[in-house]
């Protein structure tokens, strides 16, 4: 018999995923002692370590990256044949998995939710967000079935995408900023004497996207663009964010928008999935988000 179940693959990429089995007794919903047993009896059938232990953090051994350059590909084959059995029985997918930009809170899709639970159609439904690129990774990957991202995809194709909406951006400082005494367009050079706040992309093979961020600039990296906003509110540094964002912190003067030499453009949001084997979930949800998402869908 089979010391190595599909099971345990899942088990062991949850962990490598979060770094620790704290972050993948929350991501399978399992308490951590339940997580350490299991990897303990799977290490000790197997006669070898997957990880190596340093507090609560945990990194795979060689052995243990190998498991998950092979195990990764058999997990998504196997989500794949459960899903065309099941779409060939009754024409639903096993599962959609919706993967969204972390600029839109997952709330934002809560109608579209309802209205999906109340077909009954038995498709469980994932939901989960990324930074920029990461998104389109978890598509050419195949972690996602459809996703709302933002800027272009990446070369190669095989996905269909059509534009949902697009946000216009502000560049902005606090009133107590040294940019925001200048009085001018700034340069360049005013923006590189300054800190800037960034979102960090959320792609691991991909090349990491970076918007309006210069060479050598000095930066503060956060995960998402409300922890952006929240940190150049409180002086942190500078940077553009998405206007329809930050109506409120304008309105208030918490913020102010500064002109300057180089503006960034618009940023265009895209719905897209892989149009191979589509089934009748997939179908209802590319559907039903092809309408002008952005920058309503914003509860801001």
């Amino acid at each position: 018999m089979l010391k190595l179940t599909l099971e345990a693959i899942e088990l062991v990429d949850a962990i490598a995923r979060s770094g620790s089995f704290a972050g993948a007794s929350e991501q399978l919903h399992k308490v951590p002692s339940t997580i350490s047993y299991a990897v303990g009896k799977l290490e000790e059938q197997l006669g070898f370590a997957l990880f190596t232990r340093n507090g609560p953090r945990v990194a795979l051994t060689p052995a243990g990256q190998e498991l998950i350059r092979e195990g990764r590909w058999l997990l998504a084959a196997a989500r794949q044949l459960e899903s065309r059995m099941r779409q060939v029985a009754t024409g639903f997918e096993s599962e959609v998995r919706l993967m969204h930009d972390s600029l839109i809170p997952t709330e934002a899709f809560n109608q579209d939710i309802c209205a999906f639970e109340d077909l009954q159609c038995g498709t469980r439904l994932r939901i989960a967000s990324e930074a920029m690129t990461g998104t389109w990774e978890a598509l050419r990957e195949g972690r996602a079935d459809l996703i709302v991202a933002a800027g272009e995809g990446p070369a190669g194709g095989g996905y269909k995408a059509v534009a949902v909406g697009s946000l216009a951006f502000a560049f902005c400082v606090t009133a107590t900023h040294p940019l925001a005494r200048l009085q001018r367009p700034l340069t360049r050079a005013d923006l590189l004497e300054h800190t800037a706040v960034v979102v960090g992309d959320g792609a691991r093979s991909l090349a990491d996207r970076t918007v309006g961020l210069l060479s050598g600039q000095r930066r503060i990296t956060v995960p998402n663009m409300q922890a952006k906003i929240a940190a150049q509110a409180a002086g942190l540094g500078h940077g553009f964010v998405p206007r329809a964002c930050v109506r409120v912190e304008l309105e208030t003067g918490v913020l102010v928008e500064l002109p300057v030499e180089e503006p960034r453009p618009d940023e265009t949001f895209w719905l897209a999935w892989r149009p191979e084997h589509v089934g009748e979930a997939l179908k209802w949800w590319s559907q039903r988000l092809n309408r002008p998402l952005l920058p309503g869908i914003l509860p801001y």
